[in-house]
């Protein structure tokens, strides 16, 4: 019997299952609930089997008539006979686990949480601000999208997209952490490529050349004690121009880094992993303050630790419903940063309201009284008033910690602590001069002293 659309439609159902054969095997099964199955008899290994092509009318008689066919080709293959039945489980598994993998495949939220945790937090001190350049936009546009389909059209969208809101430095921050983000995922055999490769840089890059002037410290001095940040950020901003150091190494700074008037700033904390030695100066010495404070349930001196504590530390957890002790920290890395950013345009408050203008914006005042600049700006400030006073490239690089370059990185280890101190001792010297507005040559006098 031939079978046809109306044939298959009439067959009507009976108490037992029975079926309909066309010839060759291919035949339909009718069950006692008027369910219809394409199926295919045959023998294979010398065993006869029976393989279910699909439910009709889900699956036409056209549509069967094709499936039919595909199996008794593989079963008759001159070449390579199989059973079509294997054959397609194999097919279905190979898809089944497919689907698996790619359900259980890292999305990018997964990603970054794996980055932050196994790369960034372990090896980079500024791991927090990774953290916030991808959880601001990279998780928005892409967080819960597979990391294996992120191609390098979407990286490039989403840094433009940053570009055009005005923020080229941010588009240039946000690449250097996605490709390292998704090298890092090359490099853990969770993608096979990065969506990076070939992508440049969005924006051109700009060097810092931001040098304060003498006019400018000197304003910027006196104006540190009115504005509106707290002392502990006011004494950092102030070491940061003294020592001519990382803004983030000088907020991280503790007791037991200083011996007499040495800070050993430690590899793990220092930007090329090497222990580095900074003469303390006596100005720098005062802004450091006191390393010992007494604790007020021993009443006993103790040493202070970290000098520039966070006044809001963090806590461990909970035992129970017993609190455990919080746990010191030092302040934000990028405090003095912010700190600076806000008084550089502070708002004008009368009565304790903001002010607006015309336009609806308010109006805003530089408490500091210069034009904007960073902490890193003091440290190149600092460079260069070495450099103006006198003293060689090879010593200012090793007050700031430069790595050395070429074959002299290899055979002058030379540590130049007798030249760093004389730098440091002769800048502190001319900020003396500038703060303070009276030429000195070798004695030094107290620069918070003569502030008061």
């Amino acid at each position: 019997m031939k079978f046809t659309d109306t044939i298959i439609r009439n067959l009507k159902s009976k108490p037992k299952m029975y079926q309909q054969r066309e010839g060759q095997g291919f035949g339909i099964r009718v069950l006692p609930s008027g369910h219809k199955i394409w199926i295919f008899i045959y023998t294979y290994d010398g065993k006869r089997r029976q393989m279910n092509l699909g439910s009709y009318p889900e699956l036409s008689l056209a549509d069967a008539r094709t499936a039919y066919s595909a199996a008794y080709a593989i079963l008759h293959d001159k070449q390579n006979p199989r059973d079509p039945q294997e054959e397609r489980d194999q097919i279905h598994d190979a898809a089944r686990l497919e689907r698996e993998e790619r359900r259980n495949a890292f999305t990018v939220a997964d990603l970054i949480t794996e980055y932050i945790n196994k790369h960034a937090k372990p090896y980079k001190k500024s791991w927090r601000d990774d953290e916030r350049i991808l959880n601001k936009d990279a998780l928005i546009a892409w967080g819960k999208r597979k990391a294996a389909d992120i191609k390098k059209r979407d990286v490039v969208l989403l840094l433009e997209s940053i570009i055009e809101r005005g923020s080229p430095g941010s588009a240039n921050n946000n690449f250097k952490i996605i490709r390292k983000m998704f090298r890092f995922a090359v490099q853990r055999d969770i993608l096979e490529h990065s969506p990076c490769d070939g992508v440049v840089m969005p924006a051109p890059l700009k060097r810092g050349s931001r040098v304060l002037s003498e006019s400018e410290i000197k304003t910027l001095w006196g104006n540190l004690d009115t504005c509106h940040v707290s002392l502990e950020i006011r004494r950092a901003i102030r070491l940061i121009l003294v020592t001519g150091q990382r803004p983030g190494e000088v907020i991280g700074m503790h007791t037991k880094e200083i011996d007499g008037k040495w800070w050993t700033i430690p590899a793990e904390r220092s930007k090329n992993k090497k222990a580095h030695r900074v003469f303390l100066t006596d100005t720098a010495l005062q802004l450091i303050g006191p390393l010992k404070i007494t604790d007020p349930k021993t009443c006993k001196e103790v040493d202070k630790g970290f000098i520039f504590l966070c006044t809001r530390p963090k806590k461990k957890g909970l035992i129970g419903n017993e609190e455990k002790a919080r746990v010191a920290q030092p302040m934000w890395r990028q405090a003095p940063a912010k700190a600076i950013k806000r008084n550089l345009a502070f708002p004008v408050l009368v009565k304790g309201t903001p002010v607006f203008n015309a336009e609806g914006k308010p109006i805003t005042e530089n408490k500091l009284g210069v034009p904007d600049f960073t902490p890193h700006d003091l440290r190149r400030t600092a460079a260069t008033f070495m450099s103006q006073i006198g003293f060689m490239d090879e010593v200012i690089d090793a007050v700031l910690n430069h790595t050395k370059q070429g074959v002299i990185a290899t055979y002058n280890l030379n540590r130049y602590d007798k030249e760093k101190q004389l730098a440091l001792e002769a800048l502190e010297r001319k900020l003396l001069s500038i703060v303070t507005g009276s030429h000195m040559k070798n004695n030094v006098v107290s620069i918070t002293r003569k502030a008061a």
